[in-house]
């Protein structure tokens, strides 16, 4: 790179010293009016980063929903090495200009749409909307205190607090009475059927490592419980109310954490322990350690889950044009 490369500097009239007849430097290298000109007519887009309990998400505002992200795209953006990296990625639309959306959002403004790193579709991320929600305070779109976010597992209830956790009214879980049985390597265990708007298989085991390397979705059977796939939870008790977890997500395979399932691995042990809030008449919380942290869940008597735990912005940037015409394409 020649010494006097970085020297350069745009002109007050947002050219380029000397551009009259150049568009390459001598070096044969698009010089700096040709980038001028791409900078001008190719349209930078936004990102940010951001996790909850090490779940990692890339975070593209959309406001009027003029992104057309493929699955391609979105598992490209994704990916660690070729890409910006994370476990999955939510863009932020609002709520009427997202056709999923119209007509189930009621007052929330804003939709997240959620895909998991392999580009497919999920219908909830329970870390995912804590992040999200943390993006809208951060971009000035909503004030701490309570928040209504529109997903496709339904609406969800937030409380922002400036202190930095956040709580996520998840609904009611559902729990179908078949259970699949979970195979790996040589072991087998039972697990519970929870769907948390999406599908969990939760199973207590001895120890976390008997999960395996869970770079693969474990089997499971009967397959036909699940036919979309489901997200495998292992789980080992640490104390009373308090739980550790692994787990396999669908589309992302192992990640740090996962607000879903945590939620879901909660309300299995409540069943085990016999502490159901809706016999006891009384709120129970757990504890539910994952790779990344901490997360409390606790059951109200009316059958609602609720989580509370950080979200973190990280790093915040624009797509490098070329790049993303290639991933879009």
């Amino acid at each position: 790179m020649p010494r006097w490369w970085p020297s350069w500097r745009p002109s007050p009239s947002g050219g380029w010293p000397g551009c009259a007849d150049r568009g390459r430097t001598p070096y044969g290298r698009p010089g700096p009016c040709a980038r001028t000109i791409q900078l001008v007519t190719t349209p930078r887009i936004a990102f940010l980063k951001g996790h909850g309990t090490e779940n990692d998400f890339v975070i593209v505002p959309d406001p009027e929903g003029r992104l057309d992200l493929s699955a391609a795209a979105v598992a490209r953006i994704c990916d660690r090495r070729a890409g910006l990296g994370g476990d999955g990625l939510l863009r932020v639309v609002r709520a009427a200009a997202h056709p999923e959306a119209r007509e189930q959002a009621g007052e929330a403004e804003w939709f997240m749409d959620y895909r998991n790193g392999d580009g497919s579709v999920a219908e909830m991320c329970g870390n995912g909307v804590r992040v999200f929600v943390r993006y809208l305070l951060h971009a000035g779109l909503v004030e701490a205190g309570d928040v209504a976010i529109a997903t496709r597992a339904g609406v969800r209830r937030v409380h922002l607090a400036k202190s930095g956790d956040v709580t996520v009214s998840m609904g009611r879980a559902e729990l179908p009475e078949e259970g699949v049985t979970v195979t790996v390597d040589g072991r087998s265990w039972p697990a519970r059927n929870v769907n948390m708007g999406n599908p969990h298989a939760v199973a207590f085991v001895e120890d976390l490592a008997h999960a395996g390397h869970l770079r693969e979705a474990p089997p499971f059977a009967p397959a036909s419980v699940y036919p979309d796939g489901v997200n495998i939870e292992f789980v080992v008790d640490r104390g009373p109310r308090h739980v550790a977890m692994r787990v396999h997500e669908r589309g992302s395979g192992e990640t740090r954490s996962c607000g879903t399932g945590a939620c879901a691995v909660a309300v299995a042990a409540v069943r085990r322990d016999g502490a159901d809030p809706a016999v006891t008449g009384l709120p129970v919380t757990y504890t539910v350690d994952v790779l990344g942290g901490s997360l409390s869940i606790t059951e109200l008597p009316d059958g609602t889950v609720e989580m509370t735990g950080p979200a973190v912005i990280v790093a915040e940037g624009t797509f490098d044009p070329d790049w993303l015409t290639t991933a879009l394409a």
